[in-house]
């Protein structure tokens, strides 16, 4: 039988970053200096942005801009009731991604910002707020008519998307 253990997890670089346990995170990364992503790089960073879905977390929804990356995702535990840390699924994102992209396009170094951008879901906040957010980025973005034309969005197949 696997203990869950609830740590909060804190640490700062630029920006302090905060994880209770597998509670609902809001997680948004950069590409460094807003380099835009050409689409089979996009293909590429939301197949990475899959990859550990019901495995190191419960991924929500995902959306992969031209420069930028949005999710929302639950930390799942590991075997020893241990919920997998923030910084390491970032890291294994932002890390495969950036190999993957770097390889496509025939480029080397840095493809996304040092830093990331994250927040903790609070009681009072719905998540189905935040997917709808992600869910609309490329239209506010003027990159797609309905967020159902834009490829580069996915929604977990368990959550029904708001009727309009």
């Amino acid at each position: 039988m696997v203990v869950l253990k609830p740590p909060y997890a804190h640490y700062r670089r630029n920006l302090p970053h905060w994880q209770h346990g597998g509670a609902a995170i809001y997680l948004t990364f950069c590409t460094l200096d807003r380099f835009e992503l050409p689409p089979p790089a996009r293909q590429l960073v939301l197949g990475h942005c899959l990859h550990d879905h019901n495995q190191k977390l419960y991924l929500h929804c995902a959306v992969v801009m031209p420069d930028h990356v949005h999710l929302l995702l639950n930390p799942w535990p590991n075997a020893t009731g241990e919920f997998h840390c923030l910084a390491e699924i970032t890291k294994s994102i932002k890390g495969a991604s950036a190999h993957s992209v770097n390889r496509l396009l025939g480029r080397k170094g840095p493809l996304w910002q040092h830093e990331s951008f994250d927040h903790l879901l609070r009681a009072n906040e719905r998540g189905g707020d935040v997917v709808e957010y992600i869910r609309q980025n490329p239209v506010r973005k003027g990159i797609a008519t309905r967020p159902e034309d834009y490829p580069w969005f996915w929604l977990n197949p368990g959550i029904a998307p708001p009727r309009r």
